[in-house]
């Protein structure tokens, strides 16, 4: 039977995709239009592997040419299709018009059925590639360029955040690449290879999550200790960085407007820092920077970038750090004396704006 053949063929893409969506039921992490775009995404997936199954079933009957050149029309058009819908998904405040090349590319695929330009079927029921037959390969290639940008831009310039940015290069690329070296037959694969992409992906995600401020997107709580015990003697710095004035935002404009104030500080907190310079919020208005193998001059630019960045806002914060030249400094000892520092600094807030402590 052909759905047998169906299931045997796409066995691993089925139970890939099952195991995807029976995550996701349970997910508490993600927002719910990042859910439903990933029930989308899996279901795409599903509908391009049983039109790839058809094309392939009906590769060698002349009579149903017409139909398997739709086919090879749909399958073109849905691989940058579905490469933008993860674009959609995965990477933050992407609009809709990421979907735009793929719908021109749409347009000539379908322009292609009865001109050949991107392919044909010549009387040997044999694909042949037109005067645009790369141009699919293109287009998806610049898409997965574009992901892997975005991915990249939108790390927090932790090593570990690397891995999924490596892996999708190579996952998708090889999109790009396999056709060439063993033909049409990738096309089967290409599925399987997107689910299985996306769903590491998925997993990496949530282990990130579990790890992360839900509000600000900074390094949590439990992040920073189980950081500072890792190879503790390449910490150089940590920076202490409280807010000034949240309690009186929340007192008198309430707590959405605290959280908005938080994590617009936040915001500017990763604008600073660079490699090697980790943040970290570790209480309501309280965050740390941790700084690995740095100079103190690098430490004290970054202070003044915090200054800086957080001084184009109508919010400030106070701001101490430690240094430790040598490397024999606690964690312990490291935050208490950046502690001491950021609280110096803050009695000098209170002081030159006439305010008292807490407010």
């Amino acid at each position: 039977m052909v759905v047998t053949e169906y299931v045997v063929d796409n066995w691993a893409l089925i139970l890939v995709l099952l195991g995807f969506a029976a995550s996701l039921i349970s997910t508490v992490f993600l927002e719910k239009k990042t859910i439903l775009r990933m029930y989308a995404l899996i279901t795409e997936v599903v509908i391009l592997s049983i039109i790839v199954f058809i094309e392939f079933y009906i590769d060698d009957r002349a009579d149903l040419r017409l139909l398997r050149t739709v086919l090879i029309a749909v399958r073109y058009s849905a691989t940058p299709f579905i490469i933008a819908q993860i674009i959609f998904t995965i990477i933050k405040r992407q609009k809709w018009f990421i979907f735009i090349p793929a719908v021109l590319l749409t347009i000539i695929d379908f322009i292609s059925i009865p001109t050949g330009i991107v392919f044909r079927i010549d009387d040997t029921e044999t694909m042949r590639r037109g005067p645009l037959g790369l141009l699919p390969y293109v287009v998806v290639g610049l898409y997965c360029i574009l992901l892997v940008w975005l991915m990249i831009k939108h790390n927090s310039k932790q090593s570990t955040e690397r891995i999924p940015i490596i892996y999708f290069c190579f996952a998708f690329f090889s999109g790009i690449v396999m056709p060439f070296l063993i033909g049409k037959d990738y096309a089967q694969l290409f599925c399987t290879t997107i689910a299985i992409s996306v769903f590491i992906y998925y997993v990496f995600l949530i282990l990130q999550v579990t790890k992360r401020d839900p509000l600000t997107g900074l390094l949590n709580r439990q992040a920073y200790y189980s950081d500072i015990s890792n190879e503790p003697e390449e910490i150089s710095a940590l920076i202490s960085i409280d807010m000034n004035g949240l309690k009186i935002i929340n007192d008198t404009e309430g707590h959405t407007a605290g959280d908005t104030a938080i994590s617009t500080i936040a915001a500017c907190f990763l604008r600073a820092a660079k490699r090697k310079q980790l943040v970290y919020r570790v209480g309501g208005d309280e965050f740390v920077v941790v700084c690995r193998k740095v100079s103190e001059e690098e430490v004290i630019n970054l202070t003044k970038r915090i200054h800086d960045q957080v001084a184009a806002t109508k919010y400030s914060c106070s701001i101490g750090y430690s240094y430790s030249a040598d490397g024999k400094k606690t964690i312990d000892q490291l935050l208490s004396e950046s502690d001491a520092n950021m609280y110096a600094e803050k009695q000098l807030y209170y002081k030159a704006n006439n305010k008292t402590p807490r407010t």
